[in-house]
């Protein structure tokens, strides 16, 4: 069954006098308790892509489907209480407050539920014990590796329990060794945990990793490849 399903989305930008046309009818689905990497040169429309998934950014035209909800529909309001649901997001730059611990950066999609202070306090440990943190929850940033803020941001983003997983880059900045870590746990959560991943990557060791490999060439969808994972 289809978790995402994208129908003829247009999408375009405005940059001063000029339009600039990143899909012109574009069509996807990506299946329930899929591994799926992204992949194609700069500016080929894969962060857009995931952005549109994700609700982040809104299609010119044609209809988004994620988890049973027109996502292209929705209010501000409306989306942002379904992406609280449904959407665990890790972007490139991560986005972990230096501020806050680990434990601290993970609770935070929680303070915007109902939870008790308890039930936060399990989750949040839950989460950093399923990336392999256990032992740095009260670890600031800029105490941690490069390999473990990515696994802090992907624990903030399944906390939640969320129905699909969207990583931009996840190993963009790591070396060999934590980029590997960082793959197998990605692996986990989709065979383990049922978790539906899509990745965006340049990185083709990454791709490996993945069930299915879908390219993007200037907005349009040159090939689909399945690959053993």
């Amino acid at each position: 069954m289809a978790l995402v399903q994208i129908r003829d989305v247009y999408k375009s930008f405005q940059r001063d006098s000029q339009r600039i046309d990143v899909f012109t009818g574009l069509s996807l689905d990506v299946a329930e308790g899929s591994f799926t990497a992204l992949m194609g040169p700069s500016g080929s429309g894969k962060s857009t892509l995931l952005n549109l998934i994700a609700g982040l950014d809104r299609p010119t035209s044609g209809t988004v489907r994620v988890a049973g909800a027109d996502v292209h529909a929705m209010s501000a309001a409306q989306l942002a209480a379904w992406r609280a649901r449904h959407i665990g997001f890790v972007f490139q730059q991560l986005n972990l407050l230096p501020v806050l611990t680990a434990y601290q950066n993970v609770e935070l999609p929680l303070l915007l539920t109902r939870l008790s202070k308890k039930e936060r306090e399990e989750r949040v440990r839950v989460a950093l014990g399923v990336v392999g943190l256990d032992d740095r929850i009260h670890h600031y940033p800029r105490q941690l590796s490069g390999g473990q803020e990515q696994r802090v941001a992907i624990a903030r983003a399944i906390v939640a329990d969320p129905t699909l997983i969207l990583l931009d880059e996840p190993t963009g900045q790591l070396d060999a060794r934590s980029s590997q870590e960082v793959l197998t746990l990605l692996q986990r959560l989709n065979s383990e945990f049922g978790k539906t991943v899509v990745i965006v990557t340049h990185d083709a060791h990454a791709a490996d990793k993945a069930k299915a490999v879908l390219h993007l060439e200037k907005g349009v969808l040159i090939e689909r490849a399945a690959v053993g994972a």
